[in-house]
């Protein structure tokens, strides 16, 4: 299987997903199948509510369990 980005080719995700954080941009990774997936890599961290570019985390999974299903029944 290749993986790749732009011109370059990799024989594992792993090693394009590392490839992909090198870069430090957002990319598309492409792949057999059709798979496709694209995005920056490498946040690994939420320190004080902000990631590591400062841009302030707010998702929190608690509030979305059983919100589809109120949203349905109305």
């Amino acid at each position: 299987m290749t993986y790749k980005i732009k011109e370059q080719s990799f024989d594992t995700l792993a090693l394009a997903m590392s490839y992909a954080k090198y870069v430090n941009e957002f990319v598309t990774i492409t792949g057999p199948n059709n798979f496709e997936v694209c995005g920056m890599f490498g946040v690994d961290s939420v320190v004080d509510g902000k990631t590591p570019d400062g841009v302030a985390y707010t998702w929190n999974k608690a509030s979305r369990i059983g919100r589809v299903k109120k949203e349905r029944n109305g």
